[in-house]
């Protein structure tokens, strides 16, 4: 089984994704994730044992690629292959 990520814990691992990728990059935090999840590019995976919405460690990884992506185009940012 795929390793699950409350909003919290795919927040943080979302932020180490882009500061990877770019050390001036924004952190990402729980309410992105469920701005992500009520755009549909994040679609939960399960519930925790307090209900919280669980997330794969894939999804999250596209989720925040995808979204990077579209920041860096709306400022003119080319995408790179």
């Amino acid at each position: 089984m795929a390793d699950l990520y409350t909003a919290a814990e795919a927040a943080a691992h979302a932020t180490q994704w882009r500061r990877f990728l770019s050390a001036g990059a924004a952190a990402v935090t729980p309410a992105t994730i469920r701005s992500w999840v009520n755009r549909g590019h994040l679609t939960p995976t399960g519930l925790d044992h307090r209900d919280r919405p669980l997330y794969a460690h894939s999804d999250i990884a596209r989720a925040e690629a995808a979204t990077r992506a579209r920041a860096l185009r709306l400022v003119g940012v080319p995408e790179t292959t």
